[in-house]
Protein backbone atom coordinates (compact mmCIF):
# COMPACT_ATOMS: atom_id res chain seq x y z
CA UNK A 1 0.00 0.00 0.00
CA UNK A 2 1.24 3.41 -0.58
CA UNK A 3 2.02 6.01 1.45
CA UNK A 4 0.35 9.13 1.67
CA UNK A 5 2.17 12.31 2.30
CA UNK A 6 0.87 12.86 5.59
CA UNK A 7 2.14 9.07 6.66
CA UNK A 8 5.60 9.87 6.05
CA UNK A 9 7.93 10.07 8.91
CA UNK A 10 8.92 12.97 9.95
CA UNK A 11 11.56 14.94 12.34
CA UNK A 12 9.71 15.50 16.08
CA UNK A 13 9.86 18.41 17.69
CA UNK A 14 10.70 16.84 20.97
CA UNK A 15 14.03 18.81 22.53
CA UNK A 16 12.70 21.27 24.91
CA UNK A 17 15.38 24.14 26.44
CA UNK A 18 16.41 21.80 29.07
CA UNK A 19 16.92 19.10 26.81
CA UNK A 20 19.14 21.07 24.48
CA UNK A 21 21.16 22.39 27.60
CA UNK A 22 21.52 18.62 28.76
CA UNK A 23 22.86 17.58 25.27
CA UNK A 24 25.47 20.67 24.78
CA UNK A 25 26.66 19.75 28.29
CA UNK A 26 26.60 15.80 28.05
CA UNK A 27 28.44 16.09 24.78
CA UNK A 28 31.17 18.17 25.94
CA UNK A 29 32.09 16.20 29.10
CA UNK A 30 33.34 12.71 28.18
CA UNK A 31 36.97 11.97 29.61
CA UNK A 32 38.69 14.68 28.25
CA UNK A 33 38.58 17.11 31.71
CA UNK A 34 39.75 13.92 33.99
CA UNK A 35 43.22 13.53 32.25
CA UNK A 36 44.29 16.29 30.11
CA UNK A 37 45.51 18.99 32.74
CA UNK A 38 48.78 16.08 32.87
CA UNK A 39 49.44 16.78 29.51
CA UNK A 40 49.04 20.70 29.65
CA UNK A 41 50.87 20.71 33.24
CA UNK A 42 54.01 19.43 30.84
CA UNK A 43 53.45 21.71 28.47
CA UNK A 44 53.33 24.78 30.37
CA UNK A 45 55.00 23.62 33.82
CA UNK A 46 53.29 26.17 36.17
CA UNK A 47 50.13 26.69 38.13
CA UNK A 48 49.49 29.97 36.89
CA UNK A 49 49.76 29.12 33.09
CA UNK A 50 48.05 26.02 33.19
CA UNK A 51 44.96 28.14 34.38
CA UNK A 52 45.76 30.95 32.03
CA UNK A 53 45.12 27.56 29.00
CA UNK A 54 41.84 26.66 30.31
CA UNK A 55 40.84 30.32 30.68
CA UNK A 56 41.73 31.01 27.30
CA UNK A 57 40.08 27.87 26.20
CA UNK A 58 36.62 28.85 28.11
CA UNK A 59 36.76 32.52 26.23
CA UNK A 60 37.23 30.89 22.87
CA UNK A 61 34.40 28.05 23.96
CA UNK A 62 32.22 31.21 24.73
CA UNK A 63 33.04 33.65 22.05
CA UNK A 64 32.11 30.70 19.44
CA UNK A 65 29.13 29.61 21.40
CA UNK A 66 27.32 32.99 21.03
CA UNK A 67 28.86 34.40 17.52
CA UNK A 68 27.67 31.02 16.12
CA UNK A 69 24.45 31.32 17.75
CA UNK A 70 23.15 33.95 14.81
CA UNK A 71 23.59 31.19 12.36
CA UNK A 72 21.90 28.51 14.64
CA UNK A 73 19.19 31.31 14.52
CA UNK A 74 19.20 32.23 10.90
CA UNK A 75 18.87 28.13 9.42
CA UNK A 76 17.36 26.30 12.83
CA UNK A 77 17.59 23.24 10.09
CA UNK A 78 18.93 19.49 10.94
CA UNK A 79 22.52 19.48 9.28
CA UNK A 80 23.75 22.11 12.05
CA UNK A 81 27.18 23.67 10.54
CA UNK A 82 26.82 21.82 7.66
CA UNK A 83 23.86 24.03 6.16
CA UNK A 84 25.26 27.37 7.73
CA UNK A 85 28.75 26.62 5.50
CA UNK A 86 26.75 25.76 2.76
CA UNK A 87 24.24 29.17 3.20
CA UNK A 88 27.27 30.70 3.77
CA UNK A 89 29.85 29.71 1.17
CA UNK A 90 28.30 27.04 -1.07
CA UNK A 91 27.82 23.03 -1.36
CA UNK A 92 31.91 22.41 -1.82
CA UNK A 93 32.90 24.17 1.93
CA UNK A 94 29.48 22.13 3.12
CA UNK A 95 30.52 19.03 2.04
CA UNK A 96 34.16 19.27 2.89
CA UNK A 97 33.28 19.98 6.17
CA UNK A 98 30.56 16.64 5.88
CA UNK A 99 32.92 14.51 4.94
CA UNK A 100 35.79 15.01 7.44
CA UNK A 101 33.28 15.44 9.95
CA UNK A 102 32.20 11.22 8.68
CA UNK A 103 35.93 10.64 8.42
CA UNK A 104 37.13 11.54 11.36
CA UNK A 105 35.27 14.18 13.71
CA UNK A 106 32.18 12.99 14.94
CA UNK A 107 33.33 9.37 14.18
CA UNK A 108 37.06 9.31 14.96
CA UNK A 109 35.57 10.99 18.80
CA UNK A 110 32.91 8.14 19.23
CA UNK A 111 35.87 5.51 18.82
CA UNK A 112 37.62 7.55 21.30
CA UNK A 113 35.36 7.68 24.12
CA UNK A 114 33.77 4.50 23.89
CA UNK A 115 37.49 3.48 24.29
CA UNK A 116 38.03 5.71 27.14
CA UNK A 117 34.39 4.03 29.10
CA UNK A 118 35.54 0.58 28.12
CA UNK A 119 39.34 1.09 29.38
CA UNK A 120 37.47 2.95 32.60
CA UNK A 121 35.10 -0.12 32.61
CA UNK A 122 38.73 -2.37 33.74
CA UNK A 123 38.90 -0.50 36.57
CA UNK A 124 36.18 -1.75 38.16
CA UNK A 125 35.94 -4.85 35.43
CA UNK A 126 39.91 -6.11 34.99
CA UNK A 127 38.73 -8.64 32.15
CA UNK A 128 38.43 -5.37 30.02
CA UNK A 129 42.00 -4.55 29.21
CA UNK A 130 43.90 -3.98 26.15
CA UNK A 131 46.26 -6.67 27.18
CA UNK A 132 43.10 -9.32 27.20
CA UNK A 133 43.72 -10.17 23.61
CA UNK A 134 40.72 -12.16 22.24
CA UNK A 135 41.97 -12.81 18.56
CA UNK A 136 44.96 -12.07 17.00
CA UNK A 137 45.62 -12.40 12.95
CA UNK A 138 49.07 -10.97 12.27
CA UNK A 139 49.30 -7.43 13.41
CA UNK A 140 45.74 -7.30 13.94
CA UNK A 141 44.78 -7.58 17.70
CA UNK A 142 41.56 -7.65 19.20
CA UNK A 143 40.92 -6.88 22.70
CA UNK A 144 38.01 -7.07 25.10
CA UNK A 145 38.87 -3.12 25.60
CA UNK A 146 37.54 -2.97 21.73
CA UNK A 147 34.95 -5.58 21.96
CA UNK A 148 32.91 -3.71 24.84
CA UNK A 149 33.86 0.03 23.05
CA UNK A 150 31.96 -1.88 20.04
CA UNK A 151 29.00 -3.00 22.03
CA UNK A 152 28.68 0.72 23.67
CA UNK A 153 28.18 1.92 20.03
CA UNK A 154 25.89 -0.75 19.01
CA UNK A 155 23.62 0.08 22.09
CA UNK A 156 23.76 3.73 21.92
CA UNK A 157 22.98 3.91 18.07
CA UNK A 158 20.39 1.06 18.54
CA UNK A 159 18.25 3.37 21.27
CA UNK A 160 18.84 6.62 19.36
CA UNK A 161 17.06 4.41 16.49
CA UNK A 162 14.09 4.17 18.66
CA UNK A 163 13.02 7.94 18.42
CA UNK A 164 14.28 11.35 19.61
CA UNK A 165 13.11 11.07 22.96
CA UNK A 166 14.33 8.17 23.95
CA UNK A 167 18.56 9.76 22.99
CA UNK A 168 16.88 12.76 25.06
CA UNK A 169 15.83 10.68 27.79
CA UNK A 170 19.01 9.41 28.23
CA UNK A 171 20.87 12.02 27.90
CA UNK A 172 19.00 14.24 30.56
CA UNK A 173 19.56 11.17 33.08
CA UNK A 174 23.40 10.75 32.35
CA UNK A 175 23.94 14.77 31.92
CA UNK A 176 22.04 15.59 34.97
CA UNK A 177 24.46 12.80 37.01
CA UNK A 178 27.33 13.78 36.20
CA UNK A 179 26.66 17.73 36.37
CA UNK A 180 25.90 16.80 40.31
CA UNK A 181 28.85 14.46 40.03
CA UNK A 182 31.46 16.97 39.05
CA UNK A 183 29.98 19.54 41.61
CA UNK A 184 30.83 16.86 44.55
CA UNK A 185 34.00 16.30 43.36
CA UNK A 186 34.70 20.07 43.52
CA UNK A 187 33.00 20.47 46.72
CA UNK A 188 34.92 17.06 48.43
CA UNK A 189 38.16 18.37 46.81
CA UNK A 190 38.08 21.71 48.51
CA UNK A 191 36.37 20.09 51.65
CA UNK A 192 38.86 17.44 52.46
CA UNK A 193 41.50 17.31 50.25
CA UNK A 194 43.21 20.72 50.93
CA UNK A 195 47.05 20.19 50.16
CA UNK A 196 49.12 22.67 51.91
CA UNK A 197 52.44 21.83 50.61
CA UNK A 198 50.59 21.51 47.24
CA UNK A 199 49.24 25.13 47.82
CA UNK A 200 52.79 26.47 48.80
CA UNK A 201 54.45 24.24 46.08
CA UNK A 202 51.70 25.44 43.39
CA UNK A 203 51.01 29.14 43.96
CA UNK A 204 53.92 30.19 45.56
CA UNK A 205 55.62 30.77 41.94
CA UNK A 206 52.83 30.70 38.95
CA UNK A 207 54.39 31.84 36.06
CA UNK A 208 58.04 30.66 35.88
CA UNK A 209 56.91 28.56 32.58
CA UNK A 210 58.97 25.22 31.58
CA UNK A 211 58.41 22.17 29.25
CA UNK A 212 58.82 18.59 30.94
CA UNK A 213 59.33 15.21 29.25
CA UNK A 214 56.43 13.17 28.57
CA UNK A 215 56.26 9.82 30.36
CA UNK A 216 58.80 7.15 29.33
CA UNK A 217 60.63 9.96 27.59
CA UNK A 218 64.70 10.85 28.31
CA UNK A 219 64.58 15.11 27.99
CA UNK A 220 65.64 18.11 30.22
CA UNK A 221 63.00 20.54 31.83
CA UNK A 222 62.90 23.58 29.44
CA UNK A 223 62.47 27.14 30.79
CA UNK A 224 60.38 28.86 28.31
CA UNK A 225 59.54 32.18 27.45
CA UNK A 226 58.61 34.81 24.86
CA UNK A 227 57.40 32.86 21.57
CA UNK A 228 58.39 29.11 23.05
CA UNK A 229 56.05 30.18 25.68
CA UNK A 230 53.18 31.06 23.37
CA UNK A 231 53.68 27.92 21.48
CA UNK A 232 54.01 26.03 24.24
CA UNK A 233 50.38 27.65 25.03
CA UNK A 234 48.49 26.67 21.86
CA UNK A 235 50.00 23.16 21.96
CA UNK A 236 49.00 23.12 25.48
CA UNK A 237 45.29 24.01 24.47
CA UNK A 238 44.82 20.63 21.94
CA UNK A 239 43.59 19.08 24.97
CA UNK A 240 41.66 21.65 26.55
CA UNK A 241 39.98 22.95 23.39
CA UNK A 242 39.38 18.91 22.48
CA UNK A 243 37.75 18.54 26.34
CA UNK A 244 35.30 21.51 25.44
CA UNK A 245 34.29 20.90 22.00
CA UNK A 246 30.85 19.47 20.92
CA UNK A 247 29.30 22.27 22.19
CA UNK A 248 27.57 23.18 18.52
CA UNK A 249 25.97 19.17 18.10
CA UNK A 250 22.83 20.91 19.24
CA UNK A 251 22.82 22.51 15.79
CA UNK A 252 22.36 19.45 14.03
CA UNK A 253 19.19 18.65 15.34
CA UNK A 254 17.67 22.20 14.31
CA UNK A 255 14.28 20.72 13.25
CA UNK A 256 13.59 18.64 16.49
CA UNK A 257 13.98 21.81 18.57
CA UNK A 258 10.84 23.78 20.27
CA UNK A 259 11.32 27.07 19.11
CA UNK A 260 14.39 26.29 17.36
CA UNK A 261 15.77 30.30 16.85
CA UNK A 262 15.86 31.28 20.76
CA UNK A 263 16.69 27.67 22.17
CA UNK A 264 19.27 26.72 20.40
CA UNK A 265 21.23 30.35 21.00
CA UNK A 266 20.41 29.38 24.41
CA UNK A 267 21.18 26.35 25.20
CA UNK A 268 24.74 26.57 23.32
CA UNK A 269 25.35 29.85 25.83
CA UNK A 270 24.20 28.48 28.83
CA UNK A 271 25.21 24.71 28.03
CA UNK A 272 28.74 26.21 27.54
CA UNK A 273 29.42 28.52 30.34
CA UNK A 274 28.41 25.73 32.86
CA UNK A 275 30.97 22.96 31.38
CA UNK A 276 33.65 26.34 30.89
CA UNK A 277 33.02 27.42 34.86
CA UNK A 278 32.96 23.29 35.85
CA UNK A 279 36.22 23.02 34.34
CA UNK A 280 38.11 25.86 35.30
CA UNK A 281 36.52 25.04 39.10
CA UNK A 282 37.99 21.40 38.67
CA UNK A 283 41.95 22.48 37.75
CA UNK A 284 41.92 24.51 40.74
CA UNK A 285 40.91 22.12 42.31
CA UNK A 286 43.34 20.06 40.99
CA UNK A 287 46.18 22.78 42.40
CA UNK A 288 44.45 22.84 45.39
CA UNK A 289 45.25 18.97 46.31
CA UNK A 290 48.30 17.94 43.91
CA UNK A 291 51.55 19.60 43.05
CA UNK A 292 51.69 20.42 39.59
CA UNK A 293 55.25 19.28 39.12
CA UNK A 294 56.37 16.10 39.81
CA UNK A 295 58.50 12.54 38.59
CA UNK A 296 57.27 9.84 36.80
CA UNK A 297 59.59 7.22 39.16
CA UNK A 298 57.52 8.61 42.24
CA UNK A 299 55.91 6.18 44.60
CA UNK A 300 52.67 8.46 45.68
CA UNK A 301 50.13 10.36 43.86
CA UNK A 302 51.66 12.96 45.36
CA UNK A 303 55.24 12.55 44.27
CA UNK A 304 53.94 12.54 40.60
CA UNK A 305 52.01 15.56 40.72
CA UNK A 306 49.57 16.75 38.39
CA UNK A 307 52.07 16.29 35.41
CA UNK A 308 52.93 12.71 36.18
CA UNK A 309 49.63 11.07 37.30
CA UNK A 310 49.57 7.73 36.08
CA UNK A 311 48.48 7.42 32.73
CA UNK A 312 47.71 10.93 33.19
CA UNK A 313 44.42 10.12 35.25
CA UNK A 314 44.54 13.60 37.52
CA UNK A 315 41.33 13.48 38.60
CA UNK A 316 41.64 10.18 39.94
CA UNK A 317 45.00 10.58 41.62
CA UNK A 318 43.37 13.59 43.75
CA UNK A 319 40.02 11.28 44.36
CA UNK A 320 42.53 8.57 45.33
CA UNK A 321 44.49 12.01 47.40
CA UNK A 322 40.94 12.77 49.20
CA UNK A 323 39.25 9.41 49.36
CA UNK A 324 41.89 6.91 49.57
CA UNK A 325 42.20 3.96 47.62
CA UNK A 326 38.41 3.64 47.04
CA UNK A 327 38.30 7.22 45.25
CA UNK A 328 39.49 5.41 41.88
CA UNK A 329 37.03 3.79 41.95
CA UNK A 330 34.45 6.27 42.65
CA UNK A 331 36.16 8.13 39.52
CA UNK A 332 36.21 5.07 37.10
CA UNK A 333 32.25 4.94 37.75
CA UNK A 334 32.04 9.04 37.00
CA UNK A 335 33.79 8.38 33.67
CA UNK A 336 32.26 5.88 32.69
CA UNK A 337 28.55 7.87 32.83
CA UNK A 338 30.37 10.72 31.56
CA UNK A 339 31.75 8.94 28.50
CA UNK A 340 28.36 6.71 27.78
CA UNK A 341 26.31 10.46 28.40
CA UNK A 342 28.98 11.91 25.71
CA UNK A 343 28.48 9.55 23.38
CA UNK A 344 24.67 9.43 23.63
CA UNK A 345 25.00 12.76 22.61
CA UNK A 346 27.36 12.74 20.11
CA UNK A 347 25.83 9.78 18.25
CA UNK A 348 22.52 11.39 18.13
CA UNK A 349 23.31 14.55 16.71
CA UNK A 350 26.03 13.88 14.08
CA UNK A 351 23.39 11.31 12.21
CA UNK A 352 21.91 14.38 10.88
CA UNK A 353 24.58 16.20 9.16
CA UNK A 354 24.60 13.23 6.87
CA UNK A 355 21.28 13.49 6.62
CA UNK A 356 21.23 16.68 5.41
CA UNK A 357 24.01 15.77 2.79
CA UNK A 358 22.43 12.97 1.32
CA UNK A 359 18.97 14.97 1.19
CA UNK A 360 21.37 17.38 -1.07
CA UNK A 361 22.65 14.75 -3.39
CA UNK A 362 26.30 14.55 -1.78
CA UNK A 363 25.89 11.83 0.25
CA UNK A 364 24.85 7.96 0.03
CA UNK A 365 20.79 8.69 -1.03
CA UNK A 366 19.83 5.90 1.43
CA UNK A 367 21.21 8.09 4.25
CA UNK A 368 18.31 10.67 3.15
CA UNK A 369 15.06 8.63 5.19
CA UNK A 370 13.95 8.50 8.41
CA UNK A 371 12.97 5.99 10.33
CA UNK A 372 9.69 4.73 11.45
CA UNK A 373 10.38 6.58 14.85
CA UNK A 374 11.20 9.83 12.79
CA UNK A 375 14.55 9.80 13.27
CA UNK A 376 17.93 9.17 10.35
CA UNK A 377 18.05 5.45 11.41
CA UNK A 378 20.32 4.40 8.10
CA UNK A 379 22.59 7.87 8.96
CA UNK A 380 23.13 6.52 12.34
CA UNK A 381 23.94 2.71 11.69
CA UNK A 382 26.56 4.52 8.49
CA UNK A 383 28.04 6.29 11.62
CA UNK A 384 27.74 3.67 14.09
CA UNK A 385 29.23 0.96 11.26
CA UNK A 386 32.42 3.47 10.57
CA UNK A 387 33.32 4.11 14.71
CA UNK A 388 33.40 0.46 14.94
CA UNK A 389 35.83 -0.14 12.18
CA UNK A 390 37.66 3.02 13.67
CA UNK A 391 37.82 0.96 17.19
CA UNK A 392 38.82 -2.55 15.41
CA UNK A 393 41.60 -0.40 13.34
CA UNK A 394 42.70 1.33 16.81
CA UNK A 395 43.64 4.41 14.33
CA UNK A 396 41.08 6.89 16.12
CA UNK A 397 43.80 7.54 18.46
CA UNK A 398 46.49 8.53 15.92
CA UNK A 399 43.50 10.50 13.86
CA UNK A 400 42.67 12.17 17.12
CA UNK A 401 46.29 13.78 17.17
CA UNK A 402 44.92 15.97 14.74
CA UNK A 403 41.23 16.24 14.74
CA UNK A 404 41.65 18.97 16.79
CA UNK A 405 43.12 21.06 13.75
CA UNK A 406 40.32 20.30 11.14
CA UNK A 407 37.76 21.20 14.08
CA UNK A 408 39.09 24.40 14.81
CA UNK A 409 39.78 25.37 11.26
CA UNK A 410 35.94 25.10 10.53
CA UNK A 411 35.15 26.60 13.61
CA UNK A 412 36.95 29.43 11.79
CA UNK A 413 35.80 29.20 8.18
CA UNK A 414 31.87 29.32 9.76
CA UNK A 415 32.17 32.14 12.30
CA UNK A 416 33.64 33.94 9.22
CA UNK A 417 30.26 32.54 6.74
CA UNK A 418 28.70 35.67 9.67
CA UNK A 419 30.78 38.41 8.11
CA UNK A 420 29.56 36.70 4.56
CA UNK A 421 26.64 36.63 5.23
CA UNK A 422 25.69 40.01 7.10
CA UNK A 423 27.29 41.48 3.47
CA UNK A 424 25.41 39.11 1.14
CA UNK A 425 22.15 38.74 2.76
CA UNK A 426 21.50 41.83 4.78
CA UNK A 427 17.72 41.54 4.86
CA UNK A 428 17.60 38.00 5.98
CA UNK A 429 15.82 37.81 9.19
CA UNK A 430 18.17 36.94 12.18
CA UNK A 431 16.43 36.21 15.25
CA UNK A 432 19.51 36.45 17.03
CA UNK A 433 22.36 38.78 16.04
CA UNK A 434 26.17 37.64 17.57
CA UNK A 435 26.69 39.76 20.93
CA UNK A 436 29.66 41.93 20.41
CA UNK A 437 29.66 41.70 16.65
CA UNK A 438 32.27 42.43 14.99
CA UNK A 439 34.51 42.41 17.59
CA UNK A 440 33.82 39.35 19.58
CA UNK A 441 33.05 37.10 16.50
CA UNK A 442 36.44 39.09 15.02
CA UNK A 443 38.27 37.75 18.22
CA UNK A 444 37.71 34.21 17.79
CA UNK A 445 38.48 34.29 14.30
CA UNK A 446 41.52 35.37 15.22
CA UNK A 447 42.36 33.26 18.43
CA UNK A 448 41.14 30.33 16.58
CA UNK A 449 43.66 30.72 13.74
CA UNK A 450 46.56 31.74 15.35
CA UNK A 451 45.89 28.55 17.17
CA UNK A 452 45.78 27.20 14.06
CA UNK A 453 48.88 28.37 13.18
CA UNK A 454 50.96 27.70 16.43
CA UNK A 455 49.62 23.94 15.33
CA UNK A 456 50.89 24.06 11.73
CA UNK A 457 54.49 25.95 13.04
CA UNK A 458 55.52 23.84 15.76
CA UNK A 459 57.47 20.60 15.14
CA UNK A 460 55.43 18.85 17.88
CA UNK A 461 52.03 18.96 15.90
CA UNK A 462 53.11 19.81 12.58
CA UNK A 463 52.61 16.59 10.63
CA UNK A 464 49.73 15.85 12.26
CA UNK A 465 48.21 19.42 11.20
CA UNK A 466 49.31 18.46 7.81
CA UNK A 467 47.64 15.43 7.64
CA UNK A 468 44.36 17.15 8.73
CA UNK A 469 44.54 19.40 5.76
CA UNK A 470 45.16 16.31 3.46
CA UNK A 471 42.32 14.95 4.79
CA UNK A 472 40.08 17.69 4.07
CA UNK A 473 41.82 17.83 0.28
CA UNK A 474 41.09 14.21 -0.13
CA UNK A 475 37.39 15.38 0.05
CA UNK A 476 37.92 17.30 -3.04
CA UNK A 477 37.88 14.11 -5.90
CA UNK A 478 35.14 12.59 -3.66
CA UNK A 479 33.24 15.76 -3.74
CA UNK A 480 33.56 15.30 -7.65
CA UNK A 481 32.62 11.28 -7.59
CA UNK A 482 29.57 12.52 -5.39
CA UNK A 483 28.61 14.79 -7.75
CA UNK A 484 28.76 12.92 -10.12
CA UNK A 485 27.29 9.81 -8.73
CA UNK A 486 24.19 11.29 -7.43
CA UNK A 487 23.55 14.37 -9.32
CA UNK A 488 22.60 17.59 -7.13
CA UNK A 489 19.24 18.61 -5.66
CA UNK A 490 17.97 21.88 -4.48
CA UNK A 491 17.75 23.12 -1.04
Amino acid sequence: MTETPTEQPHFKRAINLFDAIMLVTGSMIGSGIFIVSADIARQVGSAGWLLVVWLLTGFITMAGAISYGELAAMFPKVGGQYVYLREAFGRLTAFLYGWTLFLVIQTGVIAAVAVAFAKFTGVLLPWFSVKNVLAKLGPFEFSSVQLLAIVLIVGITALNARGVKTGKLIQNVLSSTKLVALGLLIVFGVALGLNPEAIQANFADLWTASRHAAPGVSALTVPISGTALVIGIGMAMTGSLFSSDSWNNIGFAGEEIQNPERTLVRSMAIGTAIVTALYILINVVYLLVLPLQGSPDAATVNGRGIMYATDDRVATAVAESVLGPAGAYVLAVLIMLSTFGANNGIILSGARAYYAMAKDGLFFPGLARLNGAGVPGRALWAQCLWACLLCLSGSYGQLLNYVMFSVILFYVITIVGIFVLRRTRPEAPRPYRAWGYPLVPGLYVLLASAFCLILLMAPDTAEFSRRGLLLVAVGLPVYWLFGRGFGTKSH
